[in-house]
């Protein structure tokens, strides 16, 4: 393969398994900040152990889920250095706005609400995770920001041989960005939900003495999975109106992950609203609907890959629609020897930290309450599942 078939096959695989992460962070972290307040508001311990399982869940995930980024900026510093000189003034600032909220503002709110479990006050505790919340969808809109302008390069202008930006207003309000966010969001409630379902179905199934929990999860997982999948079709419909004309024309790659991803996102999203969501309050005794539910869980993310793959492939030859090409903005001098060692780099790491995702919420998952190391008191003896009633 050439050099630049290298590079882009690169940034295909490291840019996709970085979202596998992202989609559930995003999709998990109002449930949390929820569950989190209801519990502060109600003191049962029922929504306590709601709040520590699935906090123990987003942990986990977002933990993983920042080496992947770390991978994605070794990844575009690496290959990419002619995107670097021609646009860095424009597309390096909403990058950089994202580095701060999600390297030094969310992580620290994080931390601060990981460790500040009876140390801190429990209404600044939960403030925490609502901060958490909104610097992990603030993150979310600036890399949004970003790929908006290589879509669309709106508020910038062409001086010499670089972009500058002299709008930082209409950067913001990209047209391509209006309808895509929310989309995001969208997918990523859709995910979480799922997972949270699924879960829930799992633990269900094995007669779980911790019952009560999991039907509540189950059925909050199954109206959030509903929600998040209106608004995913909702806007991602709607961005049909704002595509550049010819952008799919004669790209079977893009054609084919748009296709998939219709296909599956609005296949889900019927089963959700027309099966799942009308048997809600009986589908945690209906033991041979679980498996449909956990079944059900992979199609989300596979779609949100394959809408990934139809916005990226879609603008192809351009890195920036119709100012630079992809072969333009490579760094010079790259080898396919060398990309070809980064690639196999890179792709170990981040397929190494996916399957160690799966594998320890696949734990967490079979553990349930008992044992929870998250929000576990300084000398906390191991003690029994959370009980129904209780």
């Amino acid at each position: 393969m050439e050099a630049l078939d290298l590079a882009r096959l690169q940034f295909a695989l490291t840019g996709s398994l970085h979202f596998l992460f992202v989609v559930l962070t995003l999709g998990l972290a109002p449930v949390v900040a929820v569950l989190n307040t209801r519990w502060v508001l109600s003191g049962k311990r029922l929504h306590e152990g709601m709040t520590r399982f699935w906090g123990q869940i987003y942990v986990i995930n977002y933990a993983l889920g920042i080496v992947t980024g770390l991978v994605m900026e070794f990844q575009f510093g690496l290959s990419w250095g002619g995107l670097s000189h021609y646009a860095g003034d424009v597309f390096g600032a909403p990058l950089a706005m994202e580095t701060l909220v999600a390297f030094f503002l969310e992580s620290t709110f994080l931390g601060l609400w990981i460790f500040g479990w009876h140390r801190l006050p429990k209404w600044l505790h939960l403030a925490c995770i609502w901060l958490v919340t909104l610097t992990a969808f603030a993150s979310a809109f600036f890399i949004m920001v970003a790929n908006s302008f290589l879509q669309n390069p709106a508020g910038a202008v062409v001086n010499g041989d670089r972009m500058e930006l002299v709008d930082f207003g209409a950067l913001l309000t990209n047209k391509t960005l209006i309808f895509a966010m929310p989309h995001v969001i969208g997918a990523a409630l859709l995910t979480g939900g799922m997972v949270m379902a699924a879960a829930s179905a799992y633990q269900l199934r094995r007669r779980t003495h911790e019952h009560e929990l999991f039907t509540k999860s189950m059925r909050a997982g199954v109206i959030l999975a509903v929600a998040g999948g209106m608004v995913a079709v909702g806007f991602g419909y709607a961005q049909f109106g704002v595509i550049e004309v010819g952008k799919f024309d004669g790209n079977p790659g893009a054609g084919t992950g748009l296709a998939v991803m219709m296909l599956i996102g609005d296949l889900l999203t019927f089963v959700l609203l027309f099966f799942l969501l009308p048997l809600i309050h009986w589908l945690p005794r209906w033991r041979w609907t679980h498996p449909i539910v956990m079944l059900l869980t992979p199609l989300p993310f596979i779609a949100a890959i394959c809408g990934w793959v139809a916005r990226e492939m879609g603008r192809q030859p351009w890195m920036i629609w119709q100012k630079l090409t992809v072969a333009d903005a490579m760094s010079p001098g790259l080898t396919p020897g060398m990309i070809t060692a980064s690639l196999i780099g890179f792709a170990g790491v981040l397929g190494l930290l996916a399957v160690a995702d799966y594998v320890l919420i696949a734990r967490a998952v079979r553990r349930g309450t008992t044992d929870l190391a998250l929000g576990a008191a300084p000398a906390e003896q191991p003690r029994e599942p959370v009980m129904s009633g209780i």
